[in-house]
Parts: C-alpha cells; structure tokens; sequence
C-alpha cells in the first residue's frame, strides 16, 4: 500500500486575508487592549469590570446628524445616561492632563478614556457612544472588547458576579449621506451658527457656537468628508464580520431617518439569540475568531523559521520559486496547479510545513500527498524476480483565486 501523508494550508485561501499594515493595525490593537486592560484589572478587579449590556456605537459622515439621532437613540431605549461624546471625551480632565502636558491623545488613550467611563454605574442599562470607533486600531479594538465582555460572561456565569455579565449587544450604526448632501448640510450649519452667534453678540445672551472652517469653506467641507470615507467608514465595514451593522440612509426628513433606524433596531432583535441559548453554545468558537488565531499564529511561525532555521527556509523558499511558481503562473487562468516532484528537502518534515505556510502566507492553499511508489530497478536471472525501490513522490495540489478574465469565443 502507498504511504499517504497530507498537509492543509490554513485560510489563506481567502481573498481578503489582512494587508500587511492592517496587521501591524490588529498588532497595535491588541498590545493597547491588553495594556489597557490590565490596568483596569489592578484598578477595579477583574469581577468588577461590568460594562453596560447594551452599546450604540454610533458613527456617520459630516453632518449626517449624529448628535440629533444620539437623543432619538436614548429617548427611544429610555437610557437616563447622558451620551458618551468622544470629542468632549478628549476635553475631559484627563485629556486636558495629557493635552497641558504636550501630550497627545491617541488611541490607547482614547481607548482608555471610553472604557473607564463606561464602568461608572449610570451606564449599567446602556449606552450610546458618539464618534467611535473612527480608526482601524479603534475598529479592532471593538472586536476584542466584545470577545472580552463574552469570555467575562462565561468565566462568571454561575457564580455570585454572575448577574454582573449580561449577555453584550452591540449596535452599530452608521448614518450615511453621500458627499453632495454631506457639503451642504455643514455650509448650513455654519451659517446658522454665524447667526447664532451675531445674535448672542448683540444681545449678550446666551452661548458662542464653535464655527468650523470646515463649515464655512466648501472645499475643506469636502475634505473632511472625504477624510471620513477613507480613514472612518472602510475600517467601519469589517465590522459587518462580527456585529449586527446598521448603515442608515440619513438623507430624509428627521422623522424618516428615525423610522429607518426603529426599523433597523427592530429587525435586529428578531434575529438576537436568548441569553439561555446564548449560553449555551458560547463556547464554540466564531468562524472569524479560528481565522483570526491562525493568521497570528502563520505570522510568528514564519518569523520563528527565519530567525531560527534561516539556511532551511531559503531552501524551501527557493524550492516554491524555481519549481512550483513557474507552473503556478502557467496555470494562473484556472486557478489551480498539479505538481508531482521527487524532493529530498520535503522529506523533512519542518521544512515541509515551512513549504506550506509560505504558500498560505502569500495567498495560496497547498495540499500535500505523499505517496511511495515501488519501482522497478534490475531483474534476478536466477531467482527471475524484478527488484523494486521504493520511489517518493510529492503529489501538490495549489489553489488560489483565479482571474476573473473570460476567454474570447
């Protein structure tokens, strides 16, 4: 019988495995989440970190009205709690601190900022947060946040801080309006507080506006927009991996808009698992945490092969290049490639994983067979049997997105 051995790559089938700068982002994350959260387990204690089971996370282009839909949000969940602004977060004692110290106010401390103030017990029922999260590191950090509140849940469920730990719920919300819309929302509410403030001016009452320049010049109206588009709202969309995601169509009448996010809200609900049920299958992993793992884990596998086997890995590396790529690239429309070939190298069996997690790491997925062949070598004149070895032969199969490029008929 042949021997068969078989080797998987991971998930690098996947088309939209992370850029190498949105690793070093989800890197970044993670070392500011565990830095910060480390100090909250010394502050508070690890059973006292009982953040508010239910979480807007509201966010959306310049002047598609988040601050008028924060109150909507809060009235229509009946939330007493004042709403969680982030840019009057960054003005709050803390912030001024490090501000009045010349220092800046990054993510970490943004992060930091958010999570201590969602300790405080006014929030307990809920919470809307305005303005976050606006970063990838931000975006990642959710992630982890919410993988946090669960496994606090599991780890206290039956026992006396059990009730401590609800199940969380995530909301995110984006209100959307396209650039055209975005521009002449934000030159109206600059007039309006030029206005405003005219009117304080003479009559000395009342309180000054804050006027942006970006509310009175088109052009930098249009840039912060686009800011938002490019720096907001493409990190936002991975959220659509692991939370319910609300994108608000907020161009409309204010009764409109507030229709379309009561409906959203609604639907979410109907699609929510009890807290029993919850329970109960908490402890099977998300898809998207496995995925995650692995790529961390394919990351320092291959930082460990060349700062600890590097002559091994430039023999496999150059094993994929000389022999593999070429008929790889051959067979680039189909998207798959064969390839059988006698190797002493891939008999090792580091230098055989080596061999699969560089293709995984590059997009590819390899499947390796190994199979012993007898083959004939001499015939026995006096015995009249045929002597055999026994031949390996790597049996790779590679398989990768092909072009989408039709052929002409």
């Amino acid at each position: 019988m042949d021997a068969h051995f078989q080797q998987q790559s991971g998930s690098s089938e996947n088309p939209d495995a992370p850029a190498p700068v949105q690793d070093l982002e989800i890197k970044d994350a993670q070392v500011i989440f565990d830095a910060v959260w480390s100090e909250l387990e010394q502050a508070y204690g690890r059973s006292n970190l009982s953040f508010p089971r239910e979480l807007f996370w509201l966010n959306g282009a310049p002047g598609a009205g988040k601050g008028t839909n924060t109150a909507f949000i809060m009235q229509y969940r009946e939330y007493s709690s004042p709403p969680l602004v982030v840019s009057d977060l960054l003005q709050s004692p803390e912030a001024r601190k490090r501000i009045d110290a010349g220092m800046l106010v990054g993510d970490r401390e943004v992060i930091e900022i958010i999570l201590r103030k969602l300790l405080e017990p006014e929030f307990k029922s809920g919470a809307v947060v305005d303005g976050f999260p606006r970063t990838q590191v931000q975006v990642e950090f959710l992630k982890l946040f919410h993988h946090k509140m669960n496994e606090l849940r599991a780890e206290f469920l039956h026992t006396e801080h059990g009730d401590k730990f609800p199940k969380p719920h995530f909301h995110i919300l984006v209100l959307f309006v396209d650039e055209n819309e975005s521009v002449r929302r934000q030159l109206k509410r600059g007039q309006q507080a030029l206005l405003h403030n005219a009117k304080v001016l003479e009559s000395g009452e009342g309180t000054l506006k804050e006027v942006r320049r970006t509310d009175l010049e088109p052009e930098a109206a249009r840039g912060r927009y686009r800011i938002f588009k490019e720096r907001t709202y493409e990190p936002l969309q991975t959220l659509r991996e692991v939370f319910h995601y609300h994108l608000i169509n907020a161009r409309g009448s204010l009764e409109e808009v507030q229709q379309r996010i009561i409906k959203e809200l609604q639907y979410q609900s109907s699609l929510e698992l009890s807290e029993n049920t919850f329970d109960m299958i908490a402890r099977v992993p998300l898809a998207t945490e496995i995925v995650q793992h692995a790529r961390q884990d394919l990351v320092r596998r291959l930082d460990e092969y060349s700062e600890r086997d590097p002559e091994l890995f430039v023999r496999v590396v150059t094993l994929i290049q000389e022999t593999f790529m070429p008929v790889v690239i051959r067979h680039a429309m189909a998207g798959q490639a064969h390839v059988n070939v006698e190797s002493e190298l891939l008999e090792d069996a580091r230098a055989l994983n080596m061999f699969v997690d560089v293709f995984s790491e590059r997009g590819y997925h390899a499947d390796v067979d190994v199979h012993n062949i007898e083959v004939p070598e001499s015939f026995d004149l006096q015995t009249g049997k045929i002597k055999t070895k026994v031949k390996r032969i790597n049996r790779v199969s590679i398989r990768f997105h092909s072009s989408g490029i039709r052929r002409g008929i």
